[in-house]
C-alpha cells in the first residue's frame, strides 16, 4: 500500500512515478500541529510523563511511514505476485537494528522510568497458526496492515475509515472468543531464541542476523530469477528539505522505525503495538452497548483497563500519534485529501477489516505487535505469523480482483 493520500495502484507502484512535488498544505500542518501540542500538554496534565512521550514517538512513527511509503502489506503482495523483494529486505535491515538494540535492553531489563523492560514473547499454536493466516488474507483486502491502517487513515484515504471501523470490530470479536483459542486449542510455550535456548541474547542476537541476512539473499534471488520491475521513484526535495517533504529511502525508514521501537520499548517498558488498543475501543463500546465484556477471557487480568481513559491505555496513545505524524508527513507533501470510495474497496475494507482484527487477536499481535516487535524480542511466534501471513497473502491475491483491487502478475504488466 502507498503512503500517498490517494490508493496508488499496483502497476504505479512499481514503475516511474511521473508525478511532481505538491505544494505543502500550511494550514494543515499548522492545524495538526496545534492539535499535536494540544494532546500534549492534555496528557502531560492528566497522565504520568510516559504518555506525553509516547505520543510524539507514535506522531515520529507516523511520519516516517508515510514519508517512506513503508508498507508491509505491499511487501508481502509485491514479493508474492512479481517476485520483487526491495521493500522486504527493507523489512530485513529493520529486523537486524532492532534486534541489535533489543538485545541490550532485553538482556538487562532496563527502561527509563525504572520498571523491567520485556519483549513480546508468545506461545505457538493453532490460534498464532490461524490467526497469521487471516491477518495476511485481510491485510491485502483491506489495503492496508494495523500499522498501514492508521496511516493512512492520518493521510486522509477514506476507505481506510471502513477497514479501521472492522478492524476495531473484529479485534472486539476476536476478544470475546479469546478463551476458545487460546485455552481450548492446542499449543505450545513461548519459545524464545534467547531464553528458551540457552544461545542467550547474545547468540540468538547472532542467529537472528544470519536468518535476516538468508532471507534477504532469498529475495535477491528471486528477482533475479523473475526479473521485476522496480519500485517507483518518488519525486522529493534536495537536501535537508528532505526530511520535510518528498519520500524517504527505504534503508533510512528502517533504521528510524527499529530505533523509535527501541526507544518505546525503554519508555514504556514493552515494544510497539497496534492492535490491542482496537479490543480495548471496541469493548468498551460493547460494554456501553450492554455485553458482558468482563467475563471475556480475554480481560480476566485486566478489567481496570476496562474502566479506565482511554488515554491511560499507551497503545491508544501511540496510535494517536501515528494518526497525527501521517497527517502532518500528508499535509507537509501536499498530498492530503480524501479519497473515492468504491463499491468494491468498501467490500473488501469490510472484510478486510474483520479479518486483520480478528486474526490479530488469535495471533497476539499485528504486522507490528508480532511480526516487527515479536521477531525483535527473539520470540518464534514472530517468524511463523510472518510465514503464515505470507501465505494469506498467496490465497489473498485471488480474492483481490473480485472486489477490483489490482493484482501484479508479471513482469509485462509493468511495461
Amino acid at each position: 500500500m502507498s503512503t500517498y493520500a490517494q490508493p496508488v495502484s499496483e502497476q504505479q507502484s512499481l514503475t516511474k512515478d511521473t508525478s511532481t512535488l505538491n505544494r505543502p498544505q500550511k494550514g494543515l500542518v499548522g492545524g495538526g500541529l496545534v492539535v499535536a501540542l494540544g494532546l500534549t500538554i492534555f496528557l502531560a496534565v492528566t497522565q504520568d510523563i510516559v504518555q506525553p512521550l509516547l505520543l510524539n514517538i507514535g506522531l515520529l512513527l507516523g511520519y516516517t511511514l508515510f514519508h517512506a511509503r513503508f508498507g508491509f502489506t505491499s511487501a508481502f503482495r509485491r514479493l508474492a505476485s512479481v517476485g520483487n523483494g526491495q521493500s522486504l529486505r527493507a523489512h530485513m535491515l529493520m529486523l537486524a537494528v532492532a534486534c541489535t538494540l533489543f538485545a541490550p535492553i532485553l538482556a538487562t531489563g532496563y527502561a527509563f522510568f525504572g520498571g523491567e523492560a520485556s519483549g513480546f514473547v508468545s506461545p505457538v499454536g493453532v490460534s498464532l497458526l490461524v490467526g497469521a493466516f487471516l491477518f495476511g488474507i485481510g491485510m491485502q483486502l483491506g489495503g492496508g496492515c494495523a500499522s498501514g491502517t492508521l496511516y493512512a487513515v492520518g493521510g486522509g484515504r477514506s476507505v481506510m475509515f471502513i477497514t479501521l471501523l472492522f478492524f476495531i470490530v473484529g479485534s472486539t470479536i476476536g476478544a470475546a472468543h479469546s478463551t476458545f483459542w487460546m485455552d481450548d486449542m492446542p499449543a505450545a510455550e513461548p519459545f524464545s531464541l534467547a531464553t528458551s535456548t540457552g544461545l542467550g541474547f547474545g547468540g540468538a542476537w547472532a542467529v537472528s542476523l544470519a536468518i535476516f541476512a538468508l532471507i534477504a539473499w532469498i529475495t535477491v534471488r528471486i528477482e533475479k530469477k523473475r526479473k521485476p520491475p522496480k519500485m517507483a521513484t518518488v519525486p522529493s526535495e534536495k537536501g535537508w528539505k528532505r526530511i520535510f517533504r518528498g519520500s524517504w529511502p527505504l534503508f533510512t525508514a528502517a533504521i528510524v522505525l527499529a530505533v523509535l521501537n527501541a526507544v518505546t520499548l525503554l519508555t514504556r517498558e514493552t515494544p510497539w503495538g497496534v492492535t490491542s488498543a482496537f479490543t480495548l475501543w471496541g469493548s468498551k463500546a460493547a460494554e456501553a452497548l450492554g455485553f458482558n465484556v468482563e467475563s471475556w477471557g480475554y480481560w480476566a487480568d485486566n478489567t481496570a483497563a476496562l474502566h479506565s481513559s482511554i488515554f491511560a491505555d499507551t497503545t491508544t496513545v501511540l496510535n494517536f500519534g501515528v494518526i497525527l505524524g501521517a497527517f502532518l508527513a500528508s499535509a507537509a507533501g501536499g498530498l492530503f485529501k480524501f479519497s473515492k470510495i468504491t463499491a468494491g474497496n468498501a467490500a473488501a475494507s469490510v472484510i478486510g477489516g474483520l479479518l486483520m482484527g480478528y486474526g490479530a487477536r488469535l495471533a497476539f499481535g499485528c504486522n507490528i505487535g508480532a511480526y516487527f516487535s515479536g521477531i525483535a524480542s527473539f520470540s518464534a511466534h514472530g517468524y511463523i505469523w510472518g510465514i503464515l501471513a505470507l501465505g494469506g497473502t498467496f490465497l489473498a491475491l485471488y480474492l483481490r480482483p473480485l472486489f477490483g483491487l489490482s493484482v501484479p502478475k508479471s513482469r509485462d504488466s509493468f511495461c
